[in-house]
């Protein structure tokens, strides 16, 4: 699992986990407050589980007994003026902790005794000023109540009024406990989550950093024995297989370095091998011609005409031998010079297409536009890196009709220039190799069939020395494309 799943799924968990966890303390917390509720424990059978239903069912009984009354203000006030008839209805409006005021043309007739030492006159002035609304909110003393008034008109054309005045204190004490200690409660259970989530998912972490901390303290000290493995899919796991390919190629650098003479052993024999192979040509044509095997002219010349080939074949792998080993060592000199790059690919297609070796061999060139593009670059060295990619692609070019085709593509930084052909390709465990010195795609060795085995390693040199990068594609059966970056002249026409 990744990090990036890791995270989502512990900030997920941090959400919802103490949602879960937060009801059931919720419904504790609420259970355990209730009985500071007054009135409410005969509506209820079990204080955890019905003080829902209990206060609701208090509100419910509160409510129809108003609707009760106030549909006797309108169908029959009278009966509103007998006292007996008040109390019975005051006392059920009492086991609901709501008391009642009954009030004719301004003259009090009833007053609950459940509101004894409430101040009625501010009461009573409290619903004049809210005579708009039929409920309002009144304290008086230690005591609060929601105010429920009802206007209403005797047969005699008096005006009444009658009040409910609901006690809300328990309630209100209720609440100014529960909440606060419902909020910490909701505090502590988030805490609780978010570190227990967040030691899980740092373990998880901090435990793989630790071992590459030390894998990085022991190459410090030297050794580039000590493994990291990767015991995890994520990006942790994908950091300790890169450190590890790191260390391997580290030390395998090191031990490359320790090398260095068998290295030089090996490049010498192979030297020795590309160089002894037209020798051990010429040496078998002049033995031919010696011995008496070529006794006609038409022989003899076809003799010497071998060894003269192999003899420019030797001549070019020196000269290119040479000229790889001054790269190598940073001892030829560059001349660079300010170079329209389109105009130098235009001139050199010209210049090929008039080559004898290029007969039957089609080359095109596309650019995006034909406007001067100016890089920094050795006019030779240049010309160099393109005569051996093009060499390169006929040798590889087995069929009749045979292909060159040369592209500008035109970025913002750079200019990129791709030569493809349409020859027998590379095969892919070969083409990460072919810009190596001395490496030959075929498994054969001879320069007939892959030349000396420096072109490739030559050009990748070159445009290293350009500051440009070098790549190739291809695809066995439909041909090569070798690719190379120049960094353009910034702050000049393009």
């Amino acid at each position: 699992m990744t990090i990036r799943k890791k995270l989502l799924l512990s900030y997920i968990g941090m959400i919802f986990i103490p949602l879960v966890l937060f009801f059931p303390v919720a419904m504790l917390l609420m259970g355990m407050f209730m009985k500071d509720i007054q009135g409410v424990s005969e509506y209820r059978e079990d204080t955890s589980q019905r003080w829902v239903p209990a206060m609701k069912e208090m509100f419910e009984k509160r409510d129809e007994l108003y609707a009760g009354i106030k549909y006797m203000a309108r169908y029959d006030p009278i009966r509103l003026t007998d006292t007996a008839f008040l109390q019975k209805t005051d006392a059920e409006f009492n086991s609901v902790q709501t008391g009642l005021v009954m009030i004719k043309q301004d003259r009090i007739v009833y007053v609950s005794p459940f509101l004894e030492g409430v101040d009625l006159s501010v009461a009573l002035a409290s619903g004049q000023e809210d005579a708009g609304h039929h409920g309002f909110q009144f304290r008086g003393l230690d005591r609060n109540f929601t105010v429920e008034q009802y206007r209403f008109t005797f047969p005699d054309q008096q005006s009444g009024t009658i009040y409910a005045l609901s006690d809300t204190k328990s309630l209100f004490a209720f609440f100014s406990k529960f909440f606060p200690l419902l909020f910490l409660a909701l505090l502590l259970i988030i805490g609780l989550t978010n570190v227990l989530l967040t030691y899980l998912v740092s373990r998880s972490i901090i435990k793989p950093i630790y071992a590459l901390k030390q894998a990085a303290l022991q190459i410090k000290e030297g050794n580039l024995d000590h493994e990291v493995t990767a015991h995890k899919k994520d990006e942790i796991g994908e950091l300790s297989t890169a450190f590890e390919e790191m260390r391997c190629r580290l030390k395998e650098s090191i031990h490359l370095q320790l090398q260095y003479e068998e290295n030089r052993k090996q490049l010498l024999s192979n030297i020795s091998h590309d160089l002894k192979t037209p020798i051990t040509g010429i040496k078998g044509c002049v033995e031919g011609i010696l011995d008496g095997v070529a006794h006609t002219k038409e022989k003899q010349a076809k003799y010497l005409n071998m060894i003269y080939k192999k003899a420019n074949d030797m001549d070019r792998m020196i000269e290119e031998l040479f000229l790889y080993s001054k790269l190598d060592m940073k001892r030829l000199p560059f001349h660079f010079e300010e170079l329209d790059i389109v105009t130098f690919i235009k001139d050199y297609v010209e210049e090929i297409r008039l080559d004898p070796q290029m007969k039957g061999v089609f080359v095109t060139l596309s650019s995006e536009n034909d406007e001067p593009i100016l890089i920094w670059a050795d006019r030779e060295k240049l010309n160099r890196v393109m005569m051996n990619i093009v060499d390169n692609s006929l040798k590889h070019m087995r069929g009749e009709v045979r292909e060159i085709r040369m592209e500008l593509v035109d970025t913002a930084q750079e200019i990129t220039v791709k030569i493809a052909d349409n020859g027998s390709g590379i095969e892919p465990e070969a083409l990460p190799h072919i810009f190596e010195r001395f490496y030959r795609a075929e498994p054969s060795r001879s320069p007939a069939n892959g030349g000396s085995g420096l072109g490739l390693a030559i050009v990748k040199h070159i445009i290293d020395e350009h500051g440009g990068r070098i790549w190739a594609e291809s695809a066995v059966g439909r041909g090569t494309t070798v690719a190379f970056t120049l960094p353009k002249r910034m702050g000049l026409v393009s």
